[in-house]
């Protein structure tokens, strides 16, 4: 049986419109109340995953959630801070250094707000700040508080650009973060400990959850840590082709039920 169940957001749990839809809702009320823990799991940052947590019932004693790709794990009963990874003011300015020199737009982030260091905002820094009902300023990196933590650096642009752009990394930066293209037009960087994978492997071994125990749902590359670590990984249809050659079923899509097809079947199907 699985005793856990970590679902992405984005293209995954939630269809095109960002929304959940009755049956996915359902489904997941009847796996909770089966035993199983379903814990979401996002590059967004927690304040854009507390709406939907509130919305699901996901809330009570001893919930959990997974913010900004694995950089931030939260009690979300308790508010209580379970793990946290997060990058350094020196880490922020070196990034920024690099968009800059690859003419690449860039966004930051704390625990409440989103930041962004151009006086020109880019229209997916607008995009993401709507997604999540955070809050979006304008902070010159040297007026950042140095001493703040930031658990997520993004770099966005056009697809086609930022792939272009990402080619062109200095390699030494894969020994520093993790990097996790999320969205065509998204590519994050996070402390090197902080990746979905590792946070629902944490998160697991403090409960007691066995790896074997534990069904992983995604659709992205920053998804293929935890469809990698848990004993069941499960893909959209949806998903980038990666995710699928490393998954061990593949569902429907985010805009037909492809969460509650994989829990009924997988799960609830055998109880």
């Amino acid at each position: 049986m699985y005793k856990l169940i970590a679902i992405d957001m984005d293209g995954t749990l939630l269809n095109d419109h960002h929304q959940v839809s009755k049956q996915t809702q359902d489904t997941l009320r009847a796996a909770k109340e089966h035993g199983t823990k379903i814990v979401l799991c996002s590059g967004r940052p927690i304040v854009g995953m507390r709406k939907y947590i509130a919305d699901l019932g996901l809330n009570e004693e001893d919930d959990y959630a997974i913010a900004y790709n694995g950089a931030y794990t939260e009690n979300t009963n308790t508010g209580e801070i379970v793990s946290e990874f997060s990058l350094e003011y020196k880490h922020l300015v070196e990034l920024h250094d690099l968009s800059m020199e690859l003419k690449i737009p860039m966004h930051y982030f704390d625990h409440e707000k989103l930041y962004t260091p151009n006086k020109t905002i880019s229209k997916y820094t607008v995009l993401e700040s709507y997604l999540n009902d955070i809050t979006l300023e304008y902070c010159p990196i040297d007026e950042f508080p140095q001493e703040q933590s930031i658990p997520n650096i993004m770099f966005i642009d056009e697809p086609v650009k930022l792939s272009e752009a990402l080619k062109h990394l200095p390699k030494e930066l894969a020994n520093k973060y993790a990097m996790v293209k999320s969205a065509p037009h998204f590519s994050e960087f996070t402390h090197l400990k902080a990746t979905k994978g590792n946070a629902v492997k944490r998160l697991a071994e403090n409960l007691g959850i066995k790896q074997a125990e534990i069904m992983a749902i995604g659709d992205n590359g920053n998804d293929k840590s935890m469809i990698e670590y848990a004993g069941c990984g499960v893909a959209m249809e949806n998903a980038i082709p990666e995710l699928k050659e490393v998954a061990d079923f593949q569902t429907l899509t985010n805009n037909e039920d492809g969460v509650a097809h994989a829990i009924q079947k997988l799960l609830l199907a055998k109880a």
